[in-house]
């Protein structure tokens, strides 16, 4: 699959669901029931313990049916070791210029992180493929809409706080996508291995996505 069908499959998802927990093997099982839920774009951040292991299991359970990416990439060597366990795109929580060469590079998507308007610009005129506006819990879709109007041409992916009440306003204020975490994937059902409860949030969040971008 191309860089381009892997972002057209990013945007036509319009979740990149974030999944982290204290122990790594409990996160394989957690990226089957989000893809039983319709969510085809799962991120495992490098916060996980023995998270490149993570992603080589997830990528040689699911293949292709995810659009697998590797979160918390702070540097191009992290950048790299996702990449070589499997990761096609790799997500920031901060603008990092290595990072972005790197990801251009192999031709991987990119998504560094960026709060202010001078950030998000950077990012894009780096290279960026979309900007990961973090974190949207402090300002709400009220900042992310105030962004995105003198900013059309960067598609930006709020990230942090987003719940199935704010996720629909989030997309209303100009988000192409968004990055949902432990509103989709919590903790404690992850400890408890409660895959039925993770399907069913990422089902709701799927409908909320389709809902808010109905014409």
């Amino acid at each position: 699959m191309s860089k381009a069908e892997q972002l057209d499959r990013l945007l036509r998802c319009g979740i990149v669901a974030i999944v982290r927990a204290g122990r790594g093997e409990l996160l394989v099982d957690a990226a089957e029931a989000l893809l039983s839920g319709g969510i085809d774009v799962i991120e495992i951040t490098f916060t996980v313990p023995k998270a490149q292991r993570v992603l080589e299991q997830v990528a040689d359970r699911l293949g292709d049916k995810v659009l697998l990416g590797a979160g918390t990439v702070l540097d191009a060597a992290t950048a790299r070791a996702a990449m070589l366990a499997g990761a096609e795109f790799f997500v920031s929580p901060a603008v990092n210029l290595d990072v972005i060469r790197l990801a251009r590079r192999y031709g991987k998507l990119v998504l560094p992180g960026a709060f202010t308007p001078t950030e998000i610009l950077t990012a894009w005129e780096a290279g960026a493929d979309l900007v990961k506006v973090f974190p949207c819990d402090t300002l709400g879709p009220a900042y992310l809409q105030a962004v995105a109007a003198p900013l059309p041409q960067v598609p930006l992916v709020p990230t942090g706080g987003i719940t199935l009440d704010n996720a629909a306003a989030f997309l209303q204020a100009g988000a192409c996508a968004l990055g949902i975490g432990g509103s989709l994937v919590p903790a404690q059902a992850v400890a408890a291995g409660d895959l039925a409860r993770i399907e069913t949030l990422a089902r709701q969040f799927v409908q909320v996505v389709a809902d808010a971008r109905k014409p």
